[in-house]
């Protein structure tokens, strides 16, 4: 009797073992989730881009090695949990298992952004430090990754294409500064993400612009940024180099001879008098006009100045030492403006 009621035990005992094996096999439970923990073991990173579907998702981390079985195994399992709907793009570590485990690491997992920030007042070289070298490489011909993903139509918002000047040295400025956490840390990333920040701050600003007067904007706005320590004094800048451009008088803005300067190799911190006959199109001490690109990435604020409609009579500044300026409509006054500014 004993002994029939301990095989009918061990057979019912097997009888669980192998059912739930088999469920286990086919519909994974909650029960399962709380018995059998996460598999450890080879741990891969899997970058995820934005608007992706589960679908893509699911192949995503399929093709990037993190997932052992079909990627569609994966979607359904996305799908019960509830990530089809709210899965953020990023990068994520996670350990290479089937579908069911992959799953379970996902409803916990958080993507890991990198931060790159853009500062006002970054320029064409100083823009490439940003980045290593393994992350923006150079291909023949074409220039390095950051140069192809600025040129890249496809980085900018459709209706912003129509008026980006052509060269990569004027693109510049339409790079919104600011800290970004992005997906990957990559040149195209960074141009796709800072270009449409630009664009969602000033596009319905400037949609009735002509790309001549847009791009004339970002030049005088390059140079706010440069010359304007202080935000407030910026509409005020901007003024004086329109005025002195209705009235055809060299602009003689020290920040575009340092650029003119620096794209030949050499640092200048202070203009003297012998740097102002370097002979280039950005020496507005010598040549008439705006500058032929942006010199810098303007800030939010220096692009109101130079889009701004400010009015004052001024055609002279001269820094002080707290960083503001001192105006003056003649030069007579600016030359007693320099005597003030010294003996502060």
């Amino acid at each position: 009797m004993r002994r029939g009621l301990f095989c009918l035990s061990m057979f019912l005992m097997l009888a669980l073992l192998l059912g739930g094996v088999s469920f286990y096999l086919k519909q994974p439970s909650s029960l399962w989730e709380g018995v059998l923990p996460i598999p450890v073991g080879e741990a891969r990173l899997v970058l995820v881009h934005p608007k992706m579907n589960a679908r893509q998702i699911a192949q995503a981390f399929f093709d990037q090695g993190a997932l052992t079985e079909p990627s569609v195994k994966l979607a359904r399992w996305m799908a019960r949990f509830g990530l089809d709907r709210s899965f953020r793009p990023g990068s994520y570590r996670v350990v290479r298992s089937d579908a069911w485990n992959l799953a379970r690491q996902l409803r916990t997992a958080r993507p890991l952004l990198a931060k790159v920030t853009i500062l006002p007042g970054t320029d064409i070289f100083s823009l490439r430090d940003l980045f290593r070298p393994e992350q923006n490489p150079a291909s023949p011909g074409n220039g390095d990754l950051l140069r192809r993903s600025i040129l890249d139509g496809r980085s900018y918002p459709e209706a912003m294409r129509a008026v980006l000047p052509a060269e990569e040295e004027s693109r510049i400025a339409w790079l919104l500064p600011d800290t970004y956490l992005l997906v990957e840390e990559s040149p195209e990333e960074l141009v796709r993400v800072a270009a449409h920040a630009w664009w969602d701050r000033f596009g319905a600003s400037t949609l009735s612009m002509a790309s001549s007067d847009l791009l004339a904007a970002a030049k005088i706005a390059s140079m706010v940024q440069r010359e304007a320590l202080w935000d407030a004094e910026g509409p005020a800048i901007a003024e004086v180099i329109r005025n002195r451009l209705k009235r055809n008088m060299p602009l003689q803005i020290d920040a575009t001879v340092v650029y003119a300067w620096k794209r030949l190799g050499r640092k200048v911190t202070r203009v003297l008098h012998s740097d102002l006959n370097i002979d280039s199109p950005y020496n507005t001490y010598c040549f008439l006009g705006l500058p032929q690109h942006p010199i810098c990435i303007p800030s939010s604020s220096a692009w109101d100045a130079a889009l701004g409609s400010e009015e004052n009579p001024y055609y002279y500044y001269v820094a002080r030492k707290n960083g503001y300026h001192y105006f003056s409509s003649t030069y007579e006054g600016h030359l007693q403006n320099i005597k003030k500014a010294r003996s502060e």
